[in-house]
């Protein structure tokens, strides 16, 4: 067992783990988070906020403490959350880049977003080319998130493996957002190839709340005339011409 910890540098309490379960957080990668936080200014009171992946928790929690009083986050995540949240956040299990219709009624209720946020990675498969891949595929996807439930001038972040995908990406970034960066925080395991995507300052509205295009009717056509009745035929007596009176013989 002992050796196994030491060729998995994972399964090592570090240091941020240690804090993390001191602070009643889940994770060490709360740390990441609030290192984002600091640098760009994340979060402010009153904000609502969507975690895509939460489980199993940290970010979630963190992110709540942030936004109160006033402010509201939910999470999504294909497993349950076993942390207790605070009365401002709220989790339901299922999968939010193919919402089902559970899904979807959970996204519209809280949109539109000041914040959409993925700290996802793909189940690793020891193959770097193809992890690298999929998470590239999981950033695209949070993108895609964002347009339809980000609100306008909303910061969006998302972990990625480090891949040639990353050039693609931030050109996207750059398209939806005003400013783009790529932060590694400093919480983040020297073996580890992850970074952060962030894009702060949405340009355009919530896709997923714009009202659907009205279409144009086809015309009517036009309405024949009512029938005219047949013209009574004038009376007999008014047609026929008068008969002349005779004058009574003197």
């Amino acid at each position: 067992m002992g050796r196994d910890k030491r060729q998995n540098p994972y399964a090592r309490a570090d240091m941020y783990a240690q804090k993390a379960r001191s602070e009643g957080y889940p994770a060490r990668s709360v740390y990441k988070l609030e290192e984002i936080d600091r640098r760009i200014r994340v979060f402010k009171q009153g904000q609502r906020v969507l975690d895509l992946g939460c489980a199993p928790g940290s970010w979630l929690m963190y992110a709540a403490k942030k936004v109160a009083p006033g402010g509201r986050v939910r999470g999504i995540d294909l497993k349950g959350l076993e942390v207790a949240l605070p009365p401002n956040a709220i989790a339901i299990a299922g999968d939010a880049l193919t919402p089902g219709p559970e899904v979807e009624a959970f996204l519209v209720e809280g949109a539109p977003y000041d914040v959409v946020m993925s700290d996802m990675a793909p189940s690793t498969s020891g193959t770097p080319f193809a992890d690298q891949a999929r998470s590239a595929e999981l950033v695209e996807r949070t993108l895609d998130v964002a347009e339809q439930w980000l609100s306008r001038g909303g910061v969006w972040i998302a972990k990625l493996f480090m891949s040639e995908a990353l050039i693609g990406l931030r050109k996207r970034v750059r398209e939806m957002f005003d400013e783009e960066r790529v932060i590694r925080p400093e919480g983040t395991r020297s073996v580890s190839t992850e970074v952060f995507l962030v894009g702060i300052g949405k340009r355009t509205e919530p896709a997923g709340l714009s009202p659907p295009a009205s279409v144009a009717e086809p015309p009517r056509a036009a309405s024949p005339p009512p029938p005219t009745e047949p013209k009574r035929a004038a009376k007999s007596a008014a047609a026929a011409p008068r008969r002349a009176r005779r004058t009574p013989k003197g």
